[in-house]
């Protein structure tokens, strides 16, 4: 049954008359608008022991300490708030109120500035307990504001603290609801593309499904789940690094996918020495999800713990168009992107492009997705008839001729210079079935360490059972 979202007054309302929570607001930038909300609605002060913004960075850093980068919107600054604002109130309250639950509210944000420069964005979190006494638990939260005007982004930011504070004594019996709740009476004025959500009260949650809830109820289009399994932000390892961003189904990842990104990674360092290169496995909704029966959360599951074994970033996208992914990495200043594809895959991106957009709005739609920082890296494909198929020979409509040999002569579409022959034949969907069905087929289809991983914990419908692989 559908939830009914309630009021911001409501909410606030509600948190002030329960005399069990009580907590410190520490705010900068955006004003105080999350404390404001708890003020107005009356009864503050069985809620409310202290607010602050420490707005001036001279006085901000004596009071949290510097920031090495300079940068004072960032996630570094929002821990050190957390960590000395709730030192503080244990420190002074605890005694005083031994039935509390305490909290500490904190937020960094930089809303539009006067020149437009900056579109505005922030870091929140709540450390928070749900027993008296007990050890704290922890939400962290990336926003991007999306109103145009400076003081509506500041209202965002108010509304959307009041729903964190909320959610997290509400539902925090399920975790998915307390994604969903954070944007409550903030439709379409808000995207959020990280939540980490940590403590003694979550112990059996795994964080990897807190991106996959925001991008499955439109918070964001794109999160990122880092290499420890654990939700990260893009600005945390992109800033000013290239990417290679590599879309598969990875169900599971086999021998051809590990090909792919090792071909493609030596390929991107020889052609791009001087910048550090950051690999980006995509996975997308649709490759999750069935009509009837929708997302798969288990699979999702064994795919990104697989990968994360592997050393890989996940990123979690609904950006069936490829050019919506590059609208968002775009926003850390990556130099390069390059994108791994197969022949076959090429193929399709053509003919979509063909097929959505009419002939005078094909080179703006190529256009966009060819920018001066962006290659697709094309790896071979079997066709029906068993031949090898790259960018130089698949078949190419005569009304994308021209466009198609510019972006070949400008190697904006370039072939994968090495690769292993022998594994071209492999296919993944073949190789899940090959899992389920029983057969020990899928065993030359993946490497050892992967195929460890699928019988010790049973991933991808195989049955613990069955004789572990030797």
């Amino acid at each position: 049954m559908q939830r009914q979202a309630l009021e911001t007054e409501q909410k606030a309302l509600e948190i002030n008359l329960d005399d069990c929570i009580y907590g410190t607001f520490a705010e900068i930038g955006a004003g105080q608008e999350v404390a404001r909300h708890f003020f107005q609605v009356g009864a503050a002060a069985g809620t409310i022991a202290k607010t602050m913004s420490a707005y001036d960075k001279v006085y901000s850093d004596k009071i949290y300490g510097p920031e090495k980068s300079g940068r004072y919107v960032c996630q570094s600054r929002l821990y050190k708030m957390l960590d000395h604002e709730y030192s503080l109130m244990k420190e002074r309250l605890q005694d005083e109120r031994p039935g509390c639950n305490f909290f500490v509210f904190a937020d960094t944000v930089a809303a539009l500035n006067y020149q437009k420069t900056i579109k505005g964005n922030g870091w929140l979190g709540l450390r928070f307990q749900l027993k008296p006494d007990g050890e704290p638990n922890e939400i962290v939260l990336h926003v991007r504001m999306l109103d145009k005007d400076s003081i509506q982004q500041q209202q965002a930011i108010g509304i959307l603290g009041v729903n964190l504070v909320y959610a997290c004594y509400r539902y925090n019996q399920d975790p998915e609801s307390m994604i969903t709740s954070l944007t409550e009476n903030l439709r379409d004025r808000i995207s959020i593309d990280m939540v980490r959500l940590t403590g003694p009260d979550f112990q059996n949650l795994d964080n990897k499904l807190l991106p996959l809830y925001l991008v499955k109820h439109g918070l964001t289009d794109v999160a990122m789940i880092g290499p420890y399994g654990r939700p990260v932000h893009g600005s945390e390892i992109l800033y000013k690094k290239n990417a290679l961003v590599v879309r598969r189904k990875f169900c599971p990842i086999t021998l051809k996918d590990e090909d792919i990104i090792q071909q493609c990674k030596e390929q991107f360092l020889e052609d791009c020495p001087e910048n550090k290169l950051v690999l980006l496995s995509e996975v997308i909704l649709d490759h999750m999800s069935t009509e009837k029966a929708g997302i798969d959360k288990k699979s999702f599951l064994e795919r990104s713990q697989l990968l994360c074994e592997q050393g890989h970033t996940v990123v979690v996208s609904n950006c069936r168009n490829r050019r919506e992914l590059i609208r968002y990495l775009e926003n850390f200043k990556i130099p390069r992107m390059h994108f791994a594809v197969s022949a076959q895959g090429l193929m399709d991106i053509l003919e979509r492009k063909l097929s959505f957009h009419k002939e005078e709005y094909l080179l703006t739609s190529f256009g966009e997705l060819f920018t001066n920082r962006v290659k697709l890296y094309v790896y071979p494909s079997l066709s029906s008839t068993g031949q090898e198929l790259n960018s130089q020979n698949i078949p190419v409509k005569d009304d994308l001729k021209f466009l198609y040999r510019h972006l070949l002569e400008s190697r904006q579409i370039e072939d994968i210079r090495t690769y292993n022959k022998e594994l071209l034949w492999i296919d993944g969907q073949a190789c899940r079935s090959s899992i389920s069905d029983g057969n020990d087929q899928w065993k030359s289809m993946v490497s050892k360490n992967v195929a460890k991983s699928i019988c010790e914990r049973g991933l991808f419908g195989f049955k613990p059972s069955r004789l572990a692989i030797s």
